[in-house]
C-alpha cells in the first residue's frame, strides 16, 4: 500500500517561489511545467519507496536529491 505525501505550508510556498522565478526570468511556462511535473513524480515514487532517500543530519529527516533541488522529508508510521 502506498504511502500518502503530506506537503507542509513552508514547502508548497518555496516551491511556487522556484516555479515563478523560472516564469519570470524565461518569460515562458514550459520549463516551470517540466521542472512540476519532474518534482512531482519524483515526490510520488518516494510514496512507495519511503526509503530512496539518504539519511540527512536532521534527526528522522531523509533527503533525496533532483539535479539542483534537494526534497526533504520524513516517513511517518503507518496507521492502522
Amino acid at each position: 500500500m502506498a504511502r500518502k505525501i503530506i506537503w507542509t505550508g513552508n514547502a508548497e510556498k518555496i516551491f511556487v517561489k522556484i516555479l515563478e522565478f523560472y516564469y519570470n526570468r524565461n518569460g515562458s511556462k514550459s520549463y516551470s511545467k517540466k521542472l512540476s511535473a519532474e518534482i512531482k513524480q519524483l515526490v510520488s515514487f518516494l510514496k512507495r519507496h519511503p526509503f530512496l532517500g539518504m539519511k540527512a543530519e536532521t534527526k528522522n529527516t531523509r533527503v533525496l536529491v533532483k539535479g539542483n533541488y534537494k526534497i526533504f522529508y520524513r516517513i511517518a508510521p503507518r496507521k492502522s
